[in-house]
């Protein structure tokens, strides 16, 4: 057995704290958040016709953005890291939206009533 020297270099990976966030850049976020779930609901109460899911997945996808940038650090992270959740985030949005408007081919099919009388309507 050797006698070796305590190792000079430090082989722990602990990067000690985090990024501190202002208080103020939180609790601007937070309002900024407030202020949109506001809007959704002020929003849902309209008649925008089919333009209401697009309306809050809009403000979904803003608050979601949010969230991750600025609560969960993503802002002074690395920039792949943000503009990967974002691109990630923006194209759930777009792949629901879509979804939403293929819907709009079969609306005329649809029954009102009840599973019996609307399988009876639909001959199967």
């Amino acid at each position: 057995m050797s006698d070796q020297s305590p190792s000079t270099h430090d082989d722990s990976h602990d990067h000690g704290v985090g990024h501190i966030v202002p208080v103020r850049i939180l609790v601007a976020t937070g309002f900024g958040l407030l202020v949109l779930t506001w809007i959704t609901v002020f929003v849902a109460g309209i008649d925008l016709g089919e333009a209401n899911i697009y309306v809050a997945l809009g403000i979904a996808v803003l608050k979601a953005t949010l969230v991750a940038l600025f609560f969960m650090h993503l802002r002074w992270d690395r920039p792949f890291n943000a503009i990967v959740f974002v691109s990630a985030v923006g194209f759930v949005a777009l792949f629901l939206a879509l979804a939403m408007t293929d819907s709009a081919e079969y609306q005329a099919d649809i029954h009102p009533g009840d599973a019996k009388a609307v399988i009876e309507a639909t001959g199967q």
